[in-house]
């Protein structure tokens, strides 16, 4: 969002009214509004959730008034954008369209103290009678970043569907699209794992989504709005192939495009497989390119007969994800009205990004990305942990390509994705937004109160930085998706960690300490938000310290600590008189991670001279190089653009031989070429070392898991100073940490700090 402040005041709520302010709420009387002309039915349900929050505040129904206090005003323009201004002792809400006039109305519930998560988060509002004002010049707009912002809910098996009283229908929708709202997303891809009803043969859910203003689209295995896994049917239909079955694959189609006629919606074009699947049919390259070119060719021909004549207009978008990324690039015709969609590799690290003549078509760039994920090396469906910094750095990097048409954000419940998916959608609003650790520590205010939220903030910053070491998920060191003639159901099950003793024993002793600091300051929260900060503080906290200690103590705290995983969750389930049953599982899909087990250490100590340095510790270094914070192991990586250069010195105390580590953040090439960066030491004849991996290699497994890849090179040192310079040679290029170890056979997994 381009953030313009026509006037340099502070957007206040102030306590007292003032000459020079204009009262909004005067602490006796209801607030008043005034509706300038019709709205749209999206300002309406603002309007109303509007009144039921200042309702939580004040303990009174705002109510319509020719003479109000706000005067709401709904504009004709084209994007979401909204103005708040006084004008003639008016607070004017004005949106740029029928959305943005919505966004304004609950920016007025922000400015009162309710939080986007009043109700999922059960962030109950503080009441006041104390009078709302703003400076009687005080004049902001905004303008989102990116056009469409939206949430995918997908693996919603083992939390949202499970919790969901109407199977996914239009009352659990309900309550999405009022989060959606509040967070200024605008986009939806429903959800659609087996054993979820299609969203539109649910009665309803059309209709609701109308009314919230939401824009409904699809994945990339869901051409044309078609959840395939809940409506194509085989028996009647045939082999969902569109070689050898064309006709009954378009009539499938066509009959969604007259079903949503009329209405606003964002299509998905090409061809997957009914699931996250290839496509049927072909075989060869060749075949693959042929067919889905022909099946694009088609889609907008249908689109045009029976959607609309205007295709070029359409919202529309093709996403090259697994596969169908090398498909595109055989030479595949995408429309230059459609947007490219590009994804993360499902664990954050975008795999690509458009290049320069990419980022010049009309339909401009896309971004899919995975808060969660369901499949291998392992899935991560538990808590969410991504680290902020990693989120900013490729949304931004994303955004400065010229990915700014459309974010989805891939979420199995946006309750657990808390903030995180804030994150996600703030940034799409207004890549700009505040620092990130700023961000994050205004989030932790915002929910639970100042004093609670900076008391808290170091713990919560501490609890990024251990589950970026390791997720919680990732405990057991097992995967999933192996050759189930090797492991039963194709699932690895718990057996060496890699964590040394002494790195296991400080990992659980740091997790204590964070433990001890959220539980002294829970009495200090609010009752009215106690169950808020059990779900977004004490339980992840707690639940991952324990998976800590169930996977690395000794047998009995290890089944002491799995009863506590437990414990914690049937108390999430139970919170607000049961509001969330279902919601949260001690062991989302049963995987073994989650159960009785634990692992074991390594039986060979290692003993010997190291020098290591977090990649921010450096000496000199380039121009546009970046410290990102809240990314990597050591919370501080450093971003290097291409042939920027990071020096640093040190002293050896002794000549010998020696391995060079270098762990860096395991990003994907941002174009089709290398991913490569040098390492000299001295006048050293520099060494290239490649981060590029094929897609679900080893290598690459191990270092998503890891959240690092860690590369060693063998180095001959005399005694005395020497430099170490690092140098990128290709753009995406992230140094996390790196170790000079004079004991080449050392066990370790975690790079010490500045040793």
């Amino acid at each position: 969002m381009r953030h313009r402040l026509l006037i340099l005041l502070f957007l206040g709520v102030c306590l007292s009214s003032m000459a020079s302010n204009v009262v909004w709420f005067d602490g006796q009387n209801p607030v008043s509004y005034q509706l300038a002309g019709r709205v749209d039915p999206v300002v309406k349900q603002a309007l109303r959730m509007f009144c039921d929050d200042m309702q939580l505040v004040t303990g009174m129904k705002p109510v319509a008034s020719r003479e109000a206090a706000i005067r709401i005003i709904q504009g004709k323009g084209s994007d979401d954008g909204f103005r708040l201004s006084v004008q003639k002792g008016q607070l004017v809400v004005e949106g740029h369209n029928a959305r943005g006039t919505a966004y304004g109305l609950l920016e007025l519930s922000r400015m009162a103290g309710v939080s986007p998560w009043v109700w999922w988060g059960d962030v109950r509002p503080y009441s006041r009678s104390t009078p709302i004002s703003v400076a009687d010049t005080f004049c902001i707009e905004h303008t989102p970043s990116v056009a469409y912002r939206g949430i995918f809910i997908n693996d919603e098996d083992w939390s949202l569907r499970r919790w969901s009283k109407d199977k996914m229908g239009p009352q659990t929708y309900r309550r999405l699209f009022e989060l959606m709202l509040r967070l200024r997303a605008n986009t939806l891809w429903p959800a659609m794992h087996e054993g979820t009803p299609g969203f539109f043969t649910v009665p309803g859910n059309r209709e609701m989504a109308d009314s919230f203003g939401i824009v409904v689209g699809s994945s990339h295995c869901e051409p044309l709005l078609r959840n395939n896994v809940a409506e194509w049917n085989r028996d009647t239909r045939g082999p969902y192939n569109y070689i050898t079955n064309r006709q009954q694959v378009q009539q499938y189609w066509i009959e969604r495009l007259k079903e949503v006629k009329g209405s606003e919606k964002l299509f998905t074009i090409g061809m997957r497989g009914i699931h996250d699947g290839a496509m049927e049919g072909v075989k060869t390259k060749q075949e693959q390119l042929a067919g889905l070119q022909q099946v694009i060719d088609d889609q907008r021909q249908l689109i045009r007969k029976y959607y609309s004549k205007d295709v070029e207009h359409v919202p529309q978008v093709f996403i090259p994800y697994k596969e169908v990324l090398e498909i595109m690039e055989s030479g595949l015709r995408v429309p230059d009205d459609v947007t490219l969609m590009w994804c993360d590799d499902n664990y954050g690290y975008l795999t690509r990004l458009p290049d320069a003549e990419q980022q010049k078509r009309r339909g401009g760039g896309g971004v899919y990305y995975h808060l969660s994920y369901w499949g291998r090396p392992h899935d991560y469906l538990w808590l969410t942990t991504t680290q902020p910094g990693l989120i900013y750095h490729e949304m931004r990097t994303a955004y400065d390509h010229n990915c700014r048409k459309l974010w989805i954000a891939n979420v199995h419940d946006p309750k657990v994705a808390a903030y995180d998916l804030e994150l996600f959608l703030d940034l799409a609003w207004d890549i700009n937004s505040a620092p990130l650790e700023q961000h994050l520590q205004r989030w932790l205010c915002t929910q639970f109160g100042a004093q609670v939220g900076n008391a808290v903030f170091p713990a919560m910053k501490e609890f990024y930085h251990l589950n970026a070491i390791r997720k919680p998920e990732f405990m057991g060191w097992t995967q999933v998706e192996l050759d189930k003639k090797k492991y039963p159901g194709g699932k690895s099950v718990p057996g060496y960690t890699e964590f040394s003793l002494q790195e296991g024993y400080e990992r659980m002793e740091t997790f204590a300490r964070i433990e001890a600091i959220v539980d002294t300051w829970r009495p200090l929260v609010n009752v009215g938000r106690q169950d808020a900060y059990f779900a977004h503080v004490l339980y992840p906290v707690h639940a991952a310290a324990a998976m800590t200690r169930k996977m690395l103590a000794n047998e009995p705290a290890s089944l002491q600590a799995y009863e506590e995983i437990q414990q914690l969750t049937e108390r999430y389930n139970a919170m607000n008189g049961g509001k969330w049953r279902g919601l949260m599982s001690a062991a989302p899909r049963d995987l073994p991670v989650f159960g009785k087990v634990h692992t074991k250490f390594p039986q060979h100590p290692s003993i010997g001279r190291l020098i290591a340095r977090n990649a921010c510790d450096y000496q000199t270094a380039s121009n546009g190089v970046s410290v990102v914070s809240m990314l990597g192991h050591s919370m501080n990586a450093v971003a290097l653009p291409k042939d920027a250069a990071l020096m640093y010195d040190f002293d050896s105390p002794s000549e010998g031989e020696a391995v060079l580590c270098t762990a860096m953040i395991p990003t994907q090439p941002s174009n089709r070429g290398d991913l490569r960066y040098q390492v000299t030491i001295d006048d050293q004849e520099p060494v290239v070392i490649s981060l590029k991996t094929p897609y679900r290699s080893e290598r690459w497994k191990q270092s998503v898991l890891r959240g690092q890849s860690l590369n060693k090179t063998p180095v001959h040192l005399t005694k005395g100073p020497h430099t170490l310079k690092i140098k990128a040679l290709d753009e995406h290029i992230i140094v996390d940490q790196w170790m000079i170890d004079f004991c080449p056979n050392r066990q370790f997994y975690v790079i010490p700090e500045n040793k």
